[in-house]
């Protein structure tokens, strides 16, 4: 870390959320103290506050910049595939993105859970940064459903089906080391997306629809 004396205002603030970071994962929410938090940049608590007025205030604005650097960095990768029409694409790159946070930003995703648990709030606060990737890729599955490239669902219970079995899968290896699913993150998320998208696409087997005429 560099010296906090030689810091820009900004260069600051981001050291303080790194360090917001790490600490609330280790202790939790109430058991992070200001004072420890300040010492973690080597600045005093007085700079501290200079910048976040509370902890809820860190809190709000470490979610927010998590948030966004993940918008961000998804919006990068999926675009071309979603341009291109390329569905298997575009669901192979929103799960590694999910399966990240569980497998290479597990501190964040330690936090968010233990967080979530001490505070309803703060737990809400979290999940309403996360929904513009919900929306964006439920957008995307009413727009290949209109298209005809999907069958017609529901495309908000689409993304919810697919966003929670990655997330699930990530929650139970990062808690549990589960090994329920064996293989490679990569290996994993295509088998999920290959599955999931046999159950949306228009082209469904002819076993399928006799058994959904079936049950009718």
């Amino acid at each position: 870390m560099p010296n906090s004396s030689r810091m820009t205002s900004e260069q600051r603030r981001r050291a303080i959320l790194k360090a917001a970071v790490r600490l609330f994962a280790e202790r939790g929410f109430r058991g992070t103290t200001t004072r420890a938090l300040a010492k973690a940049v080597g600045v005093s608590e007085p700079v501290l506050y200079e910048h976040f007025r509370s902890k809820r205030d860190l809190y709000a604005a470490m979610s927010e910049f998590k948030s966004r650097e993940g918008t961000a960095r998804g919006v990068t990768l999926i675009e071309p595939y979603a341009r291109a029409r390329d569905d298997r694409g575009v669901f192979i790159g929103v799960g590694e993105i999910v399966l990240r946070a569980y497998t290479k930003d597990q501190a964040y995703s330690r936090l968010l859970l233990s967080v979530s648990l001490e505070d309803r709030d703060l737990g809400r606060l979290f999940h309403e940064r996360q929904r513009p990737g919900a929306e964006m890729l439920a957008s995307y599955i009413a727009l290949r459903s209109e298209e005809g490239a999907f069958r017609p669902v529901d495309s908000r219970l689409a993304a919810r089906v697919f966003l929670g079995m990655v997330t699930y899968h990530g929650m139970l290896s990062m808690l549990y080391r589960d090994d329920f699913v064996r293989g490679k993150p990569r290996e994993i998320v295509e088998g999920m997306v290959d599955i999931f998208l046999q159950g949306i696409s228009i082209k469904v087997n002819a076993k399928t629809r006799a058994h959904t005429r079936g049950t009718r």
